[in-house]
C-alpha cells in the first residue's frame, strides 16, 4: 500500500502508476495532490506500507515525514535535479528521518529493494516493520533556561538580566545566547534591533528539511558586546507563530542547544494545549512556549507583588506543572518585590497557598526594583544589583540539578561465560 506525492512533471510517478496497474509491482499506488490529502489518507486509520514523495514537493518538511513514520508508513524521497532543496543536504540521508533516498531515475527492481527493506507489507503478521523512528541527534546540548511570565511582570528584562549574568561563568566559556521565543516578541525592541532578520522564523524554516550545523546556527545570531552574550530575535509578530511547523520548531531548538552552552528563552506564558481547551490550533500556537518550558534545565516563572501579580504567579506554576514542568525545576520569581522581610514573607506564604508545595518546591526569588530604563536605551549592561543575584541563583539551581541527575552509564564489555548457560530444566 504505497501513497505518492510528486510535482505533475514528475517522470516517475507515472511510472510507479504503470507498475502498480500492470501487476509489475506488488502494490496499490493512491496518487495524492497536496501535502494536507496525503496527512487526511495517513490519519483515516487505513494502514501503509510508505510513502513516496518527491524532492521538489512544496509540502515536504519534517511534519508531513513526522505524520507518515507516526502512522508506520515509510518515507521514500525522490531526489528531484531541478528542487532548489536538497533533503540530502544534512550529515546522513535520514537527518529528517527518512527512511531511504532514490535517484530520479530509479528502476522498478530498484523500488522493489528499497520497500523490501524500509516497508511493512499489509496484512502479514509473521514479522514485525524496521524501526523508522528519526535518529537522534547529538547526545550533547547546552542548558536551557526558560524565562515566562505574564505580560507587565518584566520577564523579558529579567531573561535579559539572567544571560547577562551567566556571561561571566568561565564554563559556559562566552557561548550564551538570549533567544526571543514569545508570541509577541519584544527583545528586538529592548535591543533597539536595526535589523529584523535573520531571526526565529529564517531559524525554523532552515530546519524544515535540513539541520544546520552550529556555525551556521551562530551565524543568525547578533552579538550584543556590551552584555556579552547573543540574541536571537524573535517573531515579527504575533500571528507568525502560524509559519512555524511543530517538528521544524523543535528541531531549531534543539540546534540552538547544540550551538550554545546556555540559552536563555524568552517565552510566553500561555501554554494551553488540546487537551486543556479542545483546540489543535491553540496548541500549535503555543508550541514554543510548551517546548521551551518542557526541554527547559530550569523554568523561571516570573510574576510581580501585589495581589494581582501573586495571583497570575500562582495561576502560571500551576499551569507550568500541568504542562509537564517537574517542580524541581521550576523557580518562582517575584520582580520588583519590597524591601520590608514581613511583606516578602507574606507573599511568599500567599504563593504556597494558591500553589500548593506539590506544584512547586523552591522559594521564590526576590527582584528589587532597579532603575534599568536608561541602560535599555544606551544598549549598556544592567546594574549589577539585579543582575548579580539573579545568575547567581539560576547557576546555583542548575549545578543543584546537575548533581541530582544520575549518572549516566556507559555499556560494559560482558565477558563469555559469566552470564550462564541456559537448561532444558531452566
Amino acid at each position: 500500500m504505497l501513497l505518492g506525492l510528486a510535482p505533475a512533471r514528475a517522470t516517475w510517478f507515472g511510472e510507479v502508476t504503470r507498475w502498480s496497474t500492470s501487476g509489475a509491482l506488488p502494490a496499490e499506488f493512491v496518487k495524492c495532490r497536496s501535502a494536507d490529502e496525503v496527512r487526511a489518507r495517513l490519519g483515516s486509520g487505513r494502514a501503509w506500507s510508505a510513502l513516496l514523495v518527491d524532492s521538489a514537493s512544496p509540502g515536504l518538511d519534517r511534519d508531513l515525514v513526522d505524520t507518515a513514520l507516526r502512522s508506520g508508513a515509510a518515507v521514500l524521497v525522490v531526489r528531484d535535479q531541478h528542487a532548489a532543496r536538497d533533503p540530502a543536504s544534512g550529515p546522513d540521508p535520514g537527518h529528517t528521518g527518512f527512511s531511504a533516498l532514490l535517484p530520479p531515475n530509479f528502476g522498478r527492481e530498484e523500488l522493489l529493494d528499497v520497500l523490501s527493506l524500509h516497508a511493512r507489507t499489509i496484512g502479514r503478521g509473521d514479522e514485525l516493520p524496521p524501526s523508522l523512528s528519526e535518529p537522534g541527534s547529538s547526545p550533547w546540548r547546552g542548558r536551557l533556561v526558560a524565562v515566562c511570565g505574564s505580560g507587565g511582570t518584566g520577564a523579558s528584562t529579567i531573561a535579559i538580566a539572567v544571560a547577562q549574568g551567566l556571561t561571566v561563568d568561565v564554563r559556559h566559556g562566552g557561548r550564551v545566547l538570549l533567544a526571543d521565543l514569545a508570541l509577541r516578541a519584544d527583545q528586538a525592541m529592548l535591543h533597539d534591533a536595526v535589523e529584523l532578520g535573520p531571526g526565529l522564523q529564517e531559524l525554523v524554516d532552515a530546519h524544515r528539511l535540513g539541520s544546520p550545523d552550529p556555525a551556521e546556527v551562530g551565524a543568525g545570531t547578533f552579538a550584543v558586546p556590551a552584555r556579552g552574550y547573543r540574541l536571537l530575535l524573535g517573531l515579527r509578530g504575533p500571528s507568525s507563530w502560524s509559519a512555524l511547523r511543530p517538528r521544524a520548531t523543535t528541531a531549531a531548538i534543539d540546534s540552538l542547544q547544540q550551538a550554545f552552552s546556555v540559552v536563555v528563552a524568552d517565552v510566553t506564558g500561555d501554554l494551553e494545549g488540546e487537551a486543556d481547551c479542545g483546540s489543535a490550533d491553540v496548541e500549535e500556537r503555543n508550541h514554543l512556549a510548551r517546548t521551551a518550558t518542557t526541554r527547559a534545565d530550569l523554568v523561571l516563572a516570573v510574576g510581580a507583588a501585589g495581589i494581582k501579580g501573586v495571583h497570575s504567579l500562582a495561576r502560571l506554576l500551576r499551569a507550568l506543572a500541568g504542562a509537564g514542568v517537574s517542580p524541581q525545576r521550576l523557580a518562582p520569581v517575584v520582580n520588583r518585590a519590597p524591601r520590608d522581610p514581613r511583606e516578602r514573607a507574606r507573599l511568599a506564604g500567599a504563593v504556597s497557598e494558591l500553589a500548593p508545595e506539590t506544584t512547586v518546591l523552591s522559594a521564590p526569588l526576590w527582584v528589587r526594583e532597579a532603575r534599568i530604563e536608561e541602560c535599555l536605551r544606551s544598549a549598556r549592561p544592567l546594574p549589577s544589583t539585579l543582575v548579580r543575584p539573579l545568575a547567581t541563583a539560576v547557576s546555583s539551581h542548575l549545578d543543584r540539578l546537575a548533581d541530582a541527575a544520575p549518572p549516566r552509564t556507559e555499556p560494559a564489555e560482558v565477558t563469555p561465560g559469566t552470564l550462564g548457560t541456559w537448561t532444558d530444566t531452566g
